[in-house]
């Protein structure tokens, strides 16, 4: 987060899955993020049942899988990336997987590997405390969500449980539907300000430098997922890398 330069409107945050559409290509692709304008790369650990993902992502977390993907694997994912690029590197998981593993054995094996911390999609800050617990004395960060439908009591606990920042969940890019869920973004933005947050990225459907602009504009992040994957499917490394660029456009000051 703090990457993001006074230049820019605020941090670019760029979502691929570990280990799609294989091993070594999953790393070179988030390395060609944080090389093409992206301040954060969230790598995802695939997951059998996820919930919260699009059909883009879901069907790559799919072939990642079936390709043989283990949760051990993500670390070494995310040692190699740390090792090329010079960015945060955050592990967006279920927290299933984090439970089977062993959650304190877990956050030692994402310090060791360099990353930054941790995004919990399905976790709530009140069923949290083994993680809170573990991220304190890690000093991991933890990111918890909230969305237009979290009451103000969950907007609080994600604004006080969180590290790092925020995940406000939106949709953008939604046919015939702009202008509505802009407010609705908006809103949750705003109710985490009023709940007092540092700062919060607004994820889920952005696909556009002028999305990302229109996101700058009143969060202090713009989190791109789908349209890196895609990218990725249908033009390998360097689609990813020219979509970063693009889309990272948005963040500067206009």
């Amino acid at each position: 987060m703090d990457s993001a330069n006074s230049d820019r409107a605020g941090a670019v945050v760029g979502y691929l899955p570990a280990g799609y559409p294989d091993f070594q290509t999953s790393v070179d692709a988030a390395v060609a993020l944080a090389e093409n304008g992206v301040d954060v790369i969230e790598l995802g650990l695939p997951y059998s049942d996820p919930v919260m993902d699009g059909p883009v992502i879901q069907r790559a977390a799919e072939e990642s899988l079936a390709n043989g993907f283990r949760v051990a694997k993500v670390f070494d994912a995310v040692h190699q990336i740390t090792e090329r690029a010079d960015v945060p590197v955050l592990v967006m998981t279920y927290w299933n997987p984090v439970l089977r593993y062993g959650v304190e054995r877990f956050a030692d094996d994402l310090v060791a590997a360099g990353a930054s911390g941790l995004i919990t999609p399905d976790l709530v800050p009140d069923e949290g405390a083994e993680w809170i617990a573990a991220s304190e004395r890690t000093a991991l960060d933890r990111v918890f969500l909230a969305a237009p439908s979290s009451t103000d009591t969950r907007m609080r606990q994600a604004v006080d449980s969180s590290r790092g920042f925020v995940y406000a969940v939106s949709t953008m890019g939604v046919t015939g539907a702009r202008v509505g869920v802009d407010v609705a973004a908006r809103t949750v933005v705003s109710r985490l300000r009023d709940a007092g947050v540092e700062r919060t990225c607004v994820g889920l459907g952005i696909s556009t430098a002028d999305q990302v602009a229109e996101v700058l504009d009143y969060a202090d992040g713009a989190i791109i997922g789908s349209a890196f994957v895609r990218a990725l499917a249908d033009l390998g490394v360097q689609g990813v890398a020219d979509r970063a660029a693009d889309l990272s456009s948005g963040a500067r000051r206009r």
